[in-house]
């Protein structure tokens, strides 16, 4: 196969942390890691978590990247606020009321994402309330992919933080 010119950017010197809140489905967390090995981003999973952490279905669909991707177990939510005092959170919701696009995001946030079936639990929506960002959609359709949504979110932070400057062909 042919390698051609890719289009990269310089890493963030302090990237945005992802954190998946008992992710369910196997190739959703791979797609996100590897988006995550993109973008320099840790990705930080929060237990229970749907599958094994070396789930043969997880590795698949983070291709052979999953090797590039710092990965963080933490028991609760409150462990990895425990592990990262200071850090900013920034919840997704589809129940939100504010658009991820009003966000002032800066360099080192936490970007977190509930489960595939429920999303975030009330009890924490309602504990970080000021914090709590959606992506609007205009159809019936009831959210989007998380993977697709992390992807949206991480992208427009990092946009936002020049994150997406200084870019060079490679």
């Amino acid at each position: 196969m042919p390698v051609t010119p890719k289009l990269r950017c310089a890493p963030m010197p302090q990237p945005f942390r992802v954190v998946l809140v008992e992710p369910e489905i196997p190739p959703n967390t791979g797609s996100i890691a590897r988006t995550c090995a993109a973008t320099g981003s840790p990705l930080h999973l929060v237990e229970p978590l749907g599958f094994r952490i070396d789930d043969r279905s997880l590795k698949r669909a983070g291709i052979d990247y999953w090797h590039l991707v710092d990965v963080h177990l933490h028991a609760t939510f409150d462990a990895f606020v425990d592990a990262h005092p200071g850090t900013r959170l920034h919840l997704l919701s589809s129940e939100a009321e504010r658009s991820y696009l009003d966000a002032e995001f800066l360099p080192g946030d936490a970007l977190v994402f509930g489960k595939e079936s429920v999303g975030l639990p009330r009890e924490l929506l309602k504990r970080h309330q000021d914090r709590v960002w959606g992506i609007p959609t205009s159809g019936a359709v009831r959210s989007l992919n998380l993977s697709n949504a992390v992807s949206i979110v991480l992208f427009e932070a990092m946009r936002k933080n020049a994150g997406l400057t200084s870019l060079y062909v490679e």
